[in-house]
């Protein structure tokens, strides 16, 4: 077997699942992640680290070693090595194994592995669940569309806050607790998005009033990215309209037989 027939293969099993040893190959692939993440799982539990922690590691070091191969015939098979190396999957598989390795550096830092879950995401490609894959690039155009405006609106929220927090820390002063203009943002960040720790509470009335403002405000603008991006969803969802080819009108609902204007049968392109 020439070099170029080894990785023309290595390539259809790896990254077509299209095939029947792609489709063993990805499903296998599938189960080593579960394997994995339920293994990192098993480590952050006290009481079974101090009994099984030896086969934990053995197990981890396993995973990771797969992992590892795994990866280094993905970039050897792949027709663009470097398309495939910066690709969303190509960042995923290499961030999937280097925790394992930098673990013997920096403790702890091992739980990272369960990055891997990310790696579940080719479970739609693999079970062609074409459904859901296209549900899927509608909330992706949706969250796309309305990224600016997100943005601009998370601009305006940051600035509202340092804003709010400067003034509690001179309405309140270090003896509320507000003892630095950073902790009295951090309050007003708490504050706004209603989670209310309780850990720092305005003391004067003056201070009570701006708070109770601030819940208020945190009330309507919880709601503001939501609307934005389900807005976008209902645009990129919608089915565009075409117009009769007789009378030129736009035919509403697109699914429509008839031209609501003209009555024009309309032809369905199969």
């Amino acid at each position: 077997m020439s070099k170029e027939t080894f990785r023309s293969k290595v390539y259809t099993i790896i990254f077509h699942s299209d095939t029947p040893g792609g489709r063993r190959f990805d499903v296998i692939l599938l189960w080593l992640i579960l394997l994995s993440m339920l293994s990192v799982f098993l480590e952050s539990i006290a009481s079974v680290r101090k009994n099984y922690h030896t086969y934990i590691t053995a197990a981890e070091w396993v995973f990771t070693v797969i992992f590892t191969i795994e990866y280094i015939f993905r970039l050897y098979s792949s027709p663009s090595r470097l398309r495939y190396f910066f690709s969303f999957y190509g960042i995923i598989d290499l961030l999937a194994v280097i925790p394992g390795y930098l673990g013997l550096l920096i403790p702890n830092l091992q739980y990272l592995l369960v990055i891997r879950a990310l790696r579940l995401l080719r479970v739609f490609r693999i079970l062609k669940l074409t459904r859901y894959l296209n549900e899927g690039d509608v909330l992706k155009q949706a969250l796309k569309a309305s990224m600016y405006k997100i943005v601009v609106f998370l601009a305006t929220v940051v600035t509202m806050v340092i804003i709010m927090g400067t003034l509690m820390y001179v309405i309140e002063g270090e003896k509320n607790g507000f003892t630095s203009i950073p902790v009295s943002i951090y309050w007003a960040v708490v504050t706004i998005t209603t989670v209310g720790y309780g850990d720092i509470s305005p003391e004067t009335p003056l201070g009570q009033f701006l708070a109770g403002v601030l819940m208020i405000i945190g009330y309507g603008i919880i709601a503001v990215p939501t609307g934005i991006v389900s807005a976008e969803m209902a645009k990129a969802s919608q089915v565009p309209l075409k117009p009769c080819p007789v009378c030129s009108n736009l035919i509403d609902p697109p699914h429509a037989r008839f031209c609501s204007n003209c009555g024009k049968e309309q032809i369905k392109k199969d």
